[in-house]
């Protein structure tokens, strides 16, 4: 029974060993999630970014196999509007994002797809916001030599509970809001 034991210990010993983990901190000072809100039917639209907190990136076998990343909402703009006027105070209030109540979105990778011929990641993630969790998916490229991961993708800002508190305004809203994201990772962590 004791060499039976041993062998276990052995053998998760090596296991453990044999899957090389590794994490990469995110440069929050070099990544940037940009947004993009339209009309439904006007060809108009609002755009800015947000900045992240924090973050991080695994990778198991120098494969990406999770990471998680924390937003800053406080840090919202609408650039291309009234000098970061207007609009700006609006998404913070409880008719969209309502940042006193909800400081920070999150994103937590939970599985990767990697298919080597094209140097695509299928991201599956949970995606919160407003303390609403979702689950999405989308896929990055990834730099391996400069250590950058870049994606776009889009959600249903009902999901979410993103809503405008007037019923006309919110029809002429589009319901798809566009994320393109650059993430930069500084250093390795263990």
């Amino acid at each position: 029974m004791k060499k039976l034991s041993c062998f276990l210990v052995l053998l998760m010993s090596l296991s453990a060993i044999c899957q090389t983990q590794k994490s990469f901190i995110l440069d929050v000072n070099q990544s940037v999630l940009n947004w993009k809100g339209t009309y439904a039917f006007q060809f108009s639209e609002h755009s800015g970014t947000v900045r992240f907190k924090k973050g991080s990136l695994i990778t198991t076998n120098d494969h990406i196999s999770g990471g998680s990343f924390v937003i800053d909402m406080n840090s919202i703009t609408n650039e291309d509007y009234r000098h970061n006027e207007g609009p700006v105070n609006h998404l913070k209030n409880d008719d969209f994002f309502d940042v006193p109540k909800y400081p920070e979105a999150r994103l937590t990778i939970r599985k990767v797809s990697y298919f080597e011929a094209d140097n695509q990641h299928k991201m599956e993630a949970d995606l919160t916001i407003k303390g609403i969790t979702k689950p999405i998916e989308f896929w990055a490229t990834v730099d391996g030599a400069t250590k950058t991961m870049s994606t776009r993708f889009k959600i249903d800002r009902q999901d979410w509970g993103i809503t405008y508190n007037n019923k006309l305004k919110n029809h002429a809203i589009s319901d798809a809001i566009e994320f393109e994201v650059f993430l930069d990772f500084k250093n390795e962590g263990n």
